[in-house]
């Protein structure tokens, strides 16, 4: 039989209340120290760690990619192609200057130059017919004054193309400036002379003296010093246009070095002989590099050559023929004279204008065999040796003709310098006819070598560019084409 439980008496106040079977009495919880937080509050905030910069995260990223194959593949290309594109920018800059400077050596810095030679030979031809001119007595021929009218107008057209190129502020616009200033005076000077010469008063020699004192002290020495400034103008742009672009070659060195380790990885990773993007790269750089070198090496051998043998040639000319116009004004303006201009040398007087002579006709001897050395062809060699003929023949008249002068006899002297037949004017005449034909040939010399050199750079800038271009997307395409085959 089954009795029900009895109800437990309540507890006695005060008694302690007996702790559940099995679970032991749980100690309370410390109270915590003087000044110390509970555990349960609040931490205060730490400090934020600082930020890294982009750059340093791009780093990072960069470093965990090139762990994986894709990543370091992607980084080869990026490469590879900043390569080629800075291959084809060098090369098409290198290019663009080399072939403008060559331009300009064709089109602006040598005719330039040979228009300063030009305006000097003008001022002492027209220094030479105006001398003639006096010397025929007051009715002057018709052929001589317009010779001389026609030296002056080319004088002045040929210092208003040079004053359009010359740089403002420059050291040749001051020389331009003095000479348009120098030139009006000296034509007044030779007016005033004729006038008197025409009326027969002798004060018209010294004022010819006087022209030709300007025109020997201020005006030809300002013509050479432009001159010898368009000269240097030339000789710095054949300095820009020659020299080999030594950059863009290492770049094209170093891309094709790049591509070809590319094209071996790829090789040793996968066993595939060639990679068509690599290979399509290294056909565009190394097609850009032969036309780089060939069309520099061809260009500046053509530049050289166009310096060797047309502007040496040129210059050595010119300065021939200045001495030539220069001996023929001394000639005339000797019996103009008539000894009243002397120079002591050594202690022996000379007659200034026969001394003067003797040292150009020098310098044109030794002007026209420096002449014969540089032709290279019958062309330019021929009228050099007619010029020589020529001067050998023009010394004979001109020491028979000094030979009466010396002795009293001025109207022989003179129809020996300005007669009608036999004169030393003969002589002048030819050789400066000899020289314009040698000129004329090396000038064209000059334009056939420069002209080839400029050419052999044509479309370089353009096609190194698009070949870059090429180029780097066959590297792009070709490091693309690895990368597929991971997705």
């Amino acid at each position: 039989m089954t009795h029900p439980p009895q109800s437990a008496a309540p507890p006695i106040a005060g008694s302690a209340v007996p702790a559940a079977p099995g679970i032991p009495a749980q100690p309370g919880r410390p109270a915590p120290a003087p000044g110390h937080a509970p555990p349960h509050a609040p931490q205060p905030p730490r400090a934020p760690r600082p930020g890294r910069t982009a750059f340093a995260e791009g780093a990072e990223k960069l470093r965990a990619a090139a762990t994986t194959e894709p990543g370091r593949l992607r980084l080869i290309g990026a490469v590879l192609a900043l390569l080629v594109v800075t291959f084809g920018a060098v090369t098409a800059w290198q290019s663009s200057e080399r072939a403008a400077a060559a331009d300009d050596v064709l089109h602006r810095s040598q005719p330039l130059s040979s228009g300063a030679a030009d305006i000097y030979r003008s001022l002492a031809d027209a220094n030479t017919a105006a001398s003639s001119g006096f010397l025929a007595g007051g009715q002057e021929p018709a052929s001589t004054r317009d010779r001389y009218e026609k030296d002056i107008s080319a004088a002045a057209s040929g210092l208003v193309t040079a004053a359009a190129n010359a740089e403002p502020g420059s050291a040749s616009e001051a020389t331009i400036a003095r000479l348009n200033r120098l030139l009006p005076e000296y034509k007044g000077l030779v007016e005033r002379a004729r006038t008197y010469n025409r009326q027969g008063y002798p004060v018209g020699g010294a004022y010819l003296r006087y022209a030709n004192e300007k025109m020997q002290t201020e005006m030809l020495p300002a013509a050479e010093d432009l001159y010898t400034k368009e000269n240097a103008r030339l000789d710095a742009d054949y300095g820009d246009a020659t020299p080999y672009p030594w950059a863009a070659i290492a770049l094209g060195v170093l891309t094709l070095a790049g591509l070809g380790w590319a094209q071996r990885r790829d090789y040793l990773r996968t066993n595939r002989v060639l990679n068509h993007g690599l290979v399509a790269a290294g056909c565009a750089t190394v097609v850009a590099l032969l036309w780089l070198s060939v069309g520099h090496t061809v260009a500046r051998s053509e530049l050289t050559g166009s310096y060797d043998h047309g502007i040496r040639s040129l210059t050595v000319l010119h300065d021939a023929r200045i001495a030539s116009l220069k001996a023929r004004g001394n000639e005339n303006l000797s019996l103009v004279a008539r000894g009243a201009e002397t120079v002591t040398v050594d202690g022996k007087q000379y007659d200034t204008y026969y001394y003067d002579f003797d040292k150009d006709m020098t310098v044109l001897g030794k002007g026209l065999s420096r002449a014969e050395q540089l032709a290279d062809d019958s062309g330019g060699t021929a009228p050099v040796k007619s010029a020589e003929a020529g001067t050998a023949l023009w010394k004979q008249r001109h020491t028979a003709a000094r030979t009466e002068d010396e002795n009293g006899d001025y109207q022989q002297a003179l129809d020996k310098v300005i007669g009608a037949k036999g004169t030393t004017g003969e002589c002048f005449d030819g050789v400066d006819s000899d020289l314009a034909r040698a000129i004329g040939h090396e000038q064209a010399e000059f334009q056939r070598a420069a002209t080839s050199g400029r050419d052999a750079m044509t479309g370089l800038p353009v096609g190194a560019a698009a070949l870059a271009v090429l180029g780097a997307a066959g590297a792009l395409a070709g490091i693309g084409r690895r990368l597929s085959e991971y997705r």
